[in-house]
Formats: structure tokens, C-alpha cells, sequence
């Protein structure tokens, strides 16, 4: 029923743009996913980014048969000078009109920047910096599935309900950690709530023993945790082992499927959490789940994974429609009208390119309230779309964004 739905829509637009079929767009149309695919990130992301691509690819592909589309796929190391290489080999040799994934935010701001330059598109679908529509947007750059801004937020008010307004941030050093904080800690005050202190550790930090000893002499009821990943997961297995959950709340501003599959929900159980997918919502995100877990070995896909899909699908449909590879006319198509989004409900791409639909919030389950493997959520409360983001105009978006 899925695959009928997407394209009777991918039709009915090109039916709606008289002109707007391949004869258009005459060349080959490359997707790059650039992405960690060795490192903290890469259950995130990774290999199930690019399996997420290669299938709106495929879906995008029943509209147009002939369509000519390609997916290439680089690992950047999470290191901005080598993501910055690669895309700019993509685009000035390889003929790359888009860039999709993107996790790591120092790595998606410095790609941005260059997409913007060779107006081609930057699709930052794993990146959470809110800088990206903030004083760092572009014309050519659409951020999709959350932000720090988001994140923050959500979890503040949610843990504010619960008493629980005294902090301490756990702080990946760069720019993602950054902007959790920053965002998390303006969200928090506006609650009426207060930071006991921070740590900052660098990226890939295996022993947060100091930092734990630190957070749990701050008398915070709540440990933040402003990383993801790897970092996330060590930092939380540790506390677990120090006895500091016994004593302070765990928020995780940034936290997905695979990270609870990795700790366990023996370990996991009772965190709370922001994200606007989950392969369990409903029919859709089931029937996406079911074909990612085929081609990922019963993996079920994480948030970024659904973002690259949905990001992609977006996108191929706008340059059909644009009949251009021209990337801000591509983003000005994406921008112009809402939309259903196949994985996230109903959309709107505002001008400082936020693309902007429903949150939710989660708890982890027990292991005693789980069915079996990927089981793990429980919804407490949907966020509308307009609730959920930071008000377009505030965040300091030249322009609006173009």
C-alpha cells in the first residue's frame, strides 16, 4: 500500500508540471551520501544511509522508469577537511548535484558552505547543528528530521514537568555538543531551570569516569548528555556503573534506536527522548522498517536512516518537477508547497530551509514491557510541527534563507 501511495503522488506531480518528464533533466543525476561509515556514528548511519538512498532511489524510480540516477558514498571521517575534499571531488569531477546524510556537524557546515558556492544541494538529514538554518544557512541547504534547537526544548519541557530543572551537560567537544548545549541550556532557563556545570570530552572518549565523578558532586538532579553515538552509549554505561542513575535523571539530547539497541533495556530503561521517527509509529514506517531490515540483516532503520530516504525521495522529485539541477532552483521547488512526507507526516520547508513537521516524545521500555528485538519505544506526547521548531526569524538566518 506504501509503494501505491508514493507513486500515485510522484505521478500526480508530474502530471501537474506539464513538461516535467525525463526528456528535462538529460543527464545522469548523482546523489553523494557522505557519512561515518567506520566511526562513532556509523550504526546511525553509515551503510544503512546508503541502503536508505539506494531505496527512495528505487521507489522514485517506479514514477519514471528512466530515469538515470546514481548513489555514490564516501566515509568522511568525521574530520571537516576530508569531508570537504570529497565533496568538492564530487562536485567539480565526479558531476554530484546532491549531498545527502551529512552527520557530524562540523562537516555538514563546512559542506554546506562549498554546495552553496557551486549552488548544488545539500541535503543535511543527519546533521543537528541549528546553526544550519540559523547564521549558517543557505539556499541550497535543507536540514531534515530535528536540530539541537528541537532536542533541547522538547526535553527541557518535558523533564520541567517533572521537577527536574537543575543540569549538568555532558559536552562532546565540537560543534554539535556545542549547539546541544547551547540550545538545551536557553531552553532549560526559559523553564525557570538552572546548569550546575559542564564537562566537555572530545570525540570518541572512552573513559568518562572524571567527568561522572564531576557531574555527580554538582548536586544536578539531571545529567545531559550533549553527544551521541559511541560517546553517548559509553557515557551512559558508566553512569550506570558509577550508581549515578540512582541519584540523577539521564536526558540524552540526541539518542536513536541503534544507541538503545547497544546499551540494552536493562540499561536504557526509563530515558527519555525526542525524535520524530520511529520504525513502529504506524503502517508506513513499518512497511519502510520491513524492506530496510532486508536489505540490513533485520536491522530496523534509525531516524537518520529515514531522513536520508525521505530527504532523497524530496529531492529527485523536485528536480523532475524544476526540470533543473540548478540548486537553489531545486530548494525554491522544494520550498514551495507542503506536503506529505511518506516517513514524517506532513511537511513544510520554511525559506531558512528547516524542514519542519510533528515531534514526539519517548521512554524507553523495560525489558519486561518488550515484545522482542527493536521494541524498545514507548510514546508519551506528539509535538506539532510548528510547536517543535525554533520560530523562523529567530535563529539569525540572513534573508530568511533565500
Amino acid at each position: 500500500m506504501r509503494r501505491r501511495a508514493i507513486l500515485a503522488l510522484l505521478l500526480l506531480a508530474s502530471l501537474a508540471s506539464p513538461g516535467a518528464a525525463l526528456a528535462q533533466v538529460d543527464r545522469v543525476v548523482r546523489i553523494g551520501v557522505l557519512s561515518d561509515m567506520s566511526g562513532p556514528f556509523s550504526d546511525q548511519v553509515g551503510a544503512g544511509s546508503v541502503a536508505a538512498a539506494r531505496l527512495a532511489v528505487e521507489d522514485f524510480g517506479r514514477a519514471y522508469p528512466d530515469a538515470r540516477v546514481e548513489v555514490v558514498f564516501a566515509d568522511h571521517q568525521n574530520k571537516p577537511d576530508v569531508g570537504l575534499a570529497i565533496a568538492r571531488r564530487w562536485v567539480d569531477v565526479d558531476d554530484v548535484s546532491a549531498i545527502v546524510d551529512l552527520p557530524n556537524s562540523a562537516v555538514a557546515l563546512a559542506v554546506s558552505g562549498l554546495m552553496r558556492e557551486r549552488n548544488r544541494v545539500a541535503l543535511a538529514s543527519s546533521a543537528m547543528t541549528s546553526d544550519l538554518t540559523g547564521r549558517s544557512c543557505a539556499p541550497t541547504t535543507v536540514q531534515w528530521v530535528s536540530d539541537t534547537w528541537a532536542q533541547g526544548s522538547a526535553t527541557a519541557r518535558a523533564l520541567a514537568a517533572r521537577d527536574l530543572t537543575s543540569w549538568y551537560f555532558l559536552t562532546v567537544d565540537y560543534a554539535l555538543g556545542h549547539a546541544l548545549e547551547r540550545d538545551a541550556l536557553a531552553a532549560l532557563q526559559a523553564t525557570g531551570g538552572d546548569s550546575r556545570g559542564a564537562s566537555r570530552h572530545p570525540l570518541a572518549t572512552a573513559d568518562f569516569s572524571a567527568l561522572l565523578v564531576a557531574a555527580q558532586g554538582s548536586g544536578a538532579k539531571v545529567l545531559a548528555l550533549a553527544n551521541t553515538g559511541a560517546d553517548m552509549i559509553n557515557a551512559v554505561k558508566q553512569a550506570n556503573e558509577f550508581g549515578l542513575t540512582r541519584t540523577m535523571t539521564l536526558a540524552a539530547l540526541f539518542v536513536q534506536i541503534s544507541d538503545v539497541h547497544a546499551l540494552g533495556l536493562a540499561t536504557a530503561q526509563g530515558m527519555r527522548f525526542a525524535s520524530p521517527f520511529y520504525w513502529d509509529h504506524d503502517d508506513a514506517s513499518r512497511a519502510f522498517a520491513a524492506r530496510f531490515g532486508r536489505v540490513m540483516g533485520g536491522r530496523m532503520p534509525t531516524e537518520d536512516h529515514a531522513g536520508v530516504y525521505s530527504a532523497t525521495l524530496a529531492y529527485l522529485q523536485a528536480v523532475w518537477t524544476a526540470r533543473t539541477l540548478d540548486g537553489a532552483a531545486v530548494v525554491a521547488q522544494m520550498k514551495r508547497s507542503p506536503f506529505v512526507d511518506p516517513l514524517f507526516g506532513p511537511m513544510t520547508i520554511r525559506r531558512d530551509g528547516r524542514a519542519v513537521h510533528e515531534l514526539r516524545l519517548y521512554e524507553v521500555k523495560s525489558p519486561a514491557e518488550s515484545r522482542g528485538p527493536y521494541d524498545y519505544y514507548r510514546l508519551l506526547a506528539t509535538v506539532a510541527g510548528g510547536d517543535a521548531f525554533r520560530p523562523e526569524g529567530v535563529g539569525g538566518c540572513p534573508s530568511g534563507g533565500g
